[in-house]
């Protein structure tokens, strides 16, 4: 018998359907394979049970593995019947089982049992084949015949024309490390150029650490530990990281040491010459093929050119290289069939090893050689070396690991490259429409009613009409655009008379060009300027000569650079500087960001019957976006790409967001839209500077069906300060430039302009190449955050009352103090107030004394990792599904009216509550300006005689003698107390308010 063993691992359930009729469920999985059952543990009421179970099956023959299949079923456990109620299953094929070092929690969908099954939720799992012969089966295995199972068993076989199974992507290495075993003398290892410091991370890099999962907020808040933050520590280019800090950093300095070095067969196919002649006609239209194992590479192909130039680069992967020759090849194109022209071969083995600051390598010519390896015409110049993603070609190279198995022209190649995108440079555009005179209607029999039109691109305002006695009319408004440069658009002023109804003429229109309108960065006065208007259909020449006089409009146009133009949340936002150069400030440091790898992916589209996906990552810090290049195919992708930013301001917010790209493959139900399958925020402002923060991030998504992860992300960030004491200095200083205090805008004009500036940001990334589409531009924009939200409101409102929790708390404990719970305590607190009110002037260093002990207190336990999202906070784990159909709605929506109605009614619920609560706090305010009113005499009359009493008794009496009184009266012993309110409660409840005036 084989000493191989499948490992499973059953981690946990999610959004199980209740079958308990409580709307709950007891559930507990039930494993088969090759004959053998396990059964785990039953998890009493809950729709999400955590099970962390572990099973090992025998693998009885080896080389059946492959047409062997792994069936979960999970079920619910009833406990009066003593049976058991079907929740759904899942099949895996033997194909999809990886060794345990290549082996991830995947969260597969379950599946229908029968045609009209209701199923819902996922099962997380982790299979695995391990040889180790220690292990020990993890419970009695209860051995069957494929006779003996159950009866789901057989009524599930029925049906197996309509199984899904959930694959997983073959590992390359493995397979390269099993073929290498097989053929290892017609692969040898390619080791002869590898330095020693690339030979010490390899060897390092085997043995890596287990991940630390860390808890991010306070108990209260603590999140399942799937969901929660992972610490690292992987090998990266300056070393190992351990704790933030880089061990080893006296190897060879490398700019991009965040990441971890991968070694390419770069291939820079440079032209070609004196090609042979193929076809009948004289003529040859050659192309190059770039072959390395299964992986091949094409250039584009000339048209009867026998000297051609690409001058193109080709990347290929060390680590999923399967053969030793790189072979180049010369065709020709052809209808029909290609014909072969000539040959390179190369020994991977003897490529060198370039590494920067090198110079580029350069390309030499090679004599082609027929299939023989005799030489033949012509000459190919190339450039073959091997380098890592510090090379100058890796973001303008073809990469194998980007290549597509669906379509490999240069077009889809291009969308899959890194690029480094720069947003435009936005700017406010301020016309203040003083006034129009000499307004001609096309009706001499009446006053015009006439309002001003304003347009730049697509964004549309208006001012309000004016009635137009004596053909003037006088508005002195002011409308705000958002213009990019440079500026393509112009400004178009339309003065339109309002006929009647629905009815609007054009009296005369200007064009103002962006390009031509003066700037300013303060809240200096723009003088004003007055622009005829231009009739808007041609006149004779005999009617322009009797117009003595035009129609003018009075404008005062400026391009306001002192303001910053919010381009995104102002909770995330990226920079804050102002438009206008002059204004900024020198960088304060440094941010660099290593994109690392991805696990878990989840599948996003089905290509070849088996779930895929092909993701790229996009991070946004200012002005510049990056993108890293698509790996195609791969639900654990390894990008180790390096990034840096210039940072300007500590209270900014770093985003980085995963994407699947719709244009490879077949498109899925979101049509030409790549699908988001998650984002990190980073705030700069909690990383400590020098500190090399690696962790993985899970990638939360909130769907309609609830919160689900989409994988994790590995980041590894540092930020490094320029200047302390500048960075120091900016914490005085105001968050938005001055513009934005001096002249504020309201709320709904800074909610309009900055979807004007989103839309305006998509649109000009969009024409970038490789596009950055809107999708994903609005995505890390978060331009849907202000739309309303029930769960946001609960947990803006959990928020709040976490806040004033300590408040409460304090509260709660002076009662405790005033009812004598614990006499010890009481008296203490009644000697300190007596020190206190004896000595005031001890109180405010007392209490900042106090503050800093807390806060010097606190500094042992202070965070050393970066906050990310939670789904406590927010409210997306108890979320009630109709709350989610209404978050996910569109605007203005398109639920039908019973739905509307239902939920409008529940948002006057809510709002009936918080109108009583606004009532009542303003029934206490008038109840207080009551008591000199005289609104009711005897009250005030009470309240004056009072108020005169007390005003000789403070005057004759010590003002520490009073305090001590009043707080020792508050603190009474429970003994002098009474169940009824005190008298000055009493009175002033039954002061008057405004309330008797209310309809």
């Amino acid at each position: 018998m084989s000493n191989l063993k499948l490992g499973v691992d059953v981690v946990g359930a999610h959004n199980l359907l209740p079958k308990d009729g409580l709307g709950s469920s007891n559930a507990f999985v039930e494993l088969f394979f090759d004959g053998q059952r396990f059964r785990t543990t039953i998890k009493e009421k809950d729709l999400n049970p955590v099970w962390n179970e572990s099973f090992h099956f025998n693998i009885s023959d080896s080389y059946n593995l492959h047409y062997l299949t792994l069936e979960a079923y999970v079920y619910n456990n009833v406990k009066s019947t003593n049976s058991k109620s079907f929740l759904g299953k899942l099949s895996l094929t033997g194909t999809s089982f990886v060794p345990l070092s290549d082996a991830l929690v995947l969260h597969y969908p379950l599946e229908k049992r029968a045609l009209f099954s209701r199923v819902r939720g996922e099962l997380g799992l982790k299979v695995y084949i391990t040889d180790e012969a220690s292990l020990k089966s993890a419970a009695v295995a209860v051995a069957q015949t494929p006779e003996s199972l159950p009866p789901e068993k057989d009524h599930h076989t029925n049906h197996g024309s309509n199984r899904h199974t959930f694959h997983h992507l073959p590992n390359p290495n493995v397979q390269q490390h099993q073929h290498q075993n097989q053929h290892h003398s017609s692969a040898p290892v390619m080791t002869h150029h590898v330095p020693k410091y690339v030979a010490d991370e390899i060897k390092s890099g085997s043995d890596p650490q287990p991940m630390k999962i860390i808890r991010t907020h306070s108990v209260t808040s603590a999140q399942p530990a799937d969901y929660a933050l992972k610490e690292t520590s992987p090998f990266l280019g300056g070393g190992r990281v351990v704790g933030g800090r880089v061990i080893h950093p006296d190897k060879t300095a490398s700019t991009y040491d965040l990441v971890e070095r991968m070694f390419f067969l770069y291939v820079r196919v440079v032209k070609a010459r004196d090609l042979p002649s193929m076809d009948l006609t004289g003529s040859l239209d050659p192309f190059v093929e770039v072959r390395v194992g299964n992986f091949k590479g094409i250039t584009k192909h000339f048209e009867k050119k026998q000297n051609p130039e690409w001058n193109q680069v080709f990347a290929f992967s060390r680590d999923r290289m399967q053969a030793s020759t790189l072979e180049v090849v010369i065709k020709d194109k052809d209808l029909m069939k290609d014909d072969f022209v000539g040959i390179l071969r190369f020994d991977v083995n003897e490529i060198p090893l370039r590494v920067p600051p090198d110079s580029p390598l350069a390309p030499e010519w090679y004599r082609l050689e027929d299939k023989k390896r005799e030489k033949v015409k012509g000459e190919l110049m190339l450039a073959v070396w091997i380098g890592t993603q510090a090379d100058e070609a890796f973001s303008e190279a073809w990469h194998s690991d980007a290549a597509t198995p669906v379509d490999c022209s240069p077009a889809i190649n291009a969308v899959l490259r890194s690029k480094v995108y720069h947003a435009p440079r936005l700017w406010y555009v301020r016309v203040n429409v003083v006034e129009a005179q000499d307004l001609v209607p096309t009706e001499k029999n009446r006053f015009p009613d006439v309002y001003v039109k304003a347009q730049i691109g697509h964004q549309v305002m208006k001012t309000k009409p004016c009635q137009g006695r004596m053909f003037n009319a006088l508005w002195n408004e002011d409308l705000l655009f958002v213009a990019a440069e440079p500026f393509e658009d112009h400004l178009v002023l339309t003065v339109e008379d309002r006929v009647g109804p629905g009815k609007d003429e054009i009296i005369g229109r200007v064009i103002i060009p962006l390009s031509a309108v003066e700037k300013r960065a303060d809240d200096r006065m723009i003088p004003s300027r007055w622009f005829n208007l231009e009739k808007p259909v041609a006149i004779d020449v005999d009617q322009l000569k009797k117009d003595k006089f035009s129609s003018r409009i009075h404008l005062r146009v400026c391009l306001d650079g002192g303001y910053h133009v919010l381009d995104e949340s102002t909770h995330y936002s990226s920079d804050l500087r102002p438009t206008a150069k002059q204004l900024w400030r020198p960088p304060i440091g440094l941010l660099e960001l290593g994109v690392l790898n991805a696990v878990g992916i989840h599948p996003m589209k089905t290509r070849d019957g088996r779930g895929t996906s092909d993701t790229y990552c996009v991070a946004k810090y200012g002005h510049k976006w990056v993108r890293t290049r698509t790996l195609v195919d791969n639900l654990c992708p390894k990008y180790n790409e390096q990034y840096t930013w210039e940072v300007f301001d500590p209270s900014t917010v770093l985003t980085v967001g995963v994407f699947d790209n719709f244009l490879i493959g077949e498109k899925g139900t979101n049509g030409n839209k790549d699908l988001k399958i998650g984002k990190v925020r980073i705030r700069i402002s909690t990383l400590e500077t020098g500190r090399v923060y690696t962790h993985s991030y899970p990638l939360l998504v909130l769907h309609p069906t609830g919160v689900k992860k989409m994988g994790e992300l590995h980041l590894a960030i540092r930020f490094t300060c320029v200047s302390f004491v500048n960075m120091m200095y900016l914490y005085s200083k105001p968050l938005l430039p001055k513009m934005h205090y001096v002249r504020p805008f309201s709320v709904i004009q800074q909610d309009m302009l900055r979807h004007q500036a989103v839309n305006i940001v998509a649109m000009r990334l969009g024409r970038a190449e490789p596009p950055l589409r809107k999708e994903v531009v609005e995505y890390m924009s978060d331009v849907d955050s202000h739309l309303w939200s029930m769960r946001r409101s609960k947990a803006n409102f959990f928020r709040l009352m976490t806040v004033f929790s300590g408040l409460f708390a304090a509260g709660k404990w002076f009662g405790d103090i005033c009812m004598w719970k614990n006499p010890i305590t009481t008296v203490l607190v009644h000697v300190l107030y007596l020190m206190l009110a004896c000595f005031p002037e001890l109180i405010l260093p007392t209490l900042f004394l106090y503050m800093f002990l807390i806060g010097v207190w606190n500094f042992r336990y202070r965070p050393r990792y970066p906050p990310h999202m939670n789904i406590k906070i927010s409210q997306a784990e108890v979320v009630h599904p109709d709350e989610l159909d209404e978050e996910f709605d569109t605007f203005p929506t398109s639920r039908n009216p019973e739905i509307v109605r239902m939920r409008y009614d529940r948002l006057r619920s809510v709002a009936g509550r918080i109108q009583t609560v606004v009532g009542d706090i303003a029934t206490q305010g008038e109840r207080m300006q009551a008591l000199l009113s005289w609104r009711d005499p005897r009250a005030s009359a009470l309240f004056v005689t009072f108020c005169f009493g007390a005003a000789i008794v403070l005057f004759v009496t010590p003002f520490q003698v009073i305090t001590a009184l009043a707080g020792f009266y508050m603190m009474r012993h429970p003994r002098f107390r009474y169940r009824l309110p005190s008298v000055p409660i009493n009175f002033f409840r039954r002061l008057p308010a405004r309330t008797d005036s209310m309809l």
